[in-house]
């Protein structure tokens, strides 16, 4: 494995952890979910969903340690 080929690979490795990091991935995660389960319907934004992710925790709170 070549430099230029070592440094893609800790490139691609650290942008997948920041983006599960940050919670990025699951936007895409969840609009592919959509477009399996519902075709037809279509994707909502990412600031949509934000909005349903923050209205779904707060009307199913989970305990937390920290």
């Amino acid at each position: 494995m070549t430099v230029r080929q070592r440094a893609g690979a800790v490139y691609r490795y650290l942008r997948w952890y920041l983006r599960e990091l940050t919670g990025e991935a699951e936007y895409d995660r969840y609009c592919e979910r959509r477009r399996d389960h519902h075709p037809h319907d279509p994707v909502p934004t990412r600031r949509e969903y934000e909005v349903l992710r923050t209205r779904h925790r707060e009307t199913h709170p989970q305990s937390r340690c920290c």
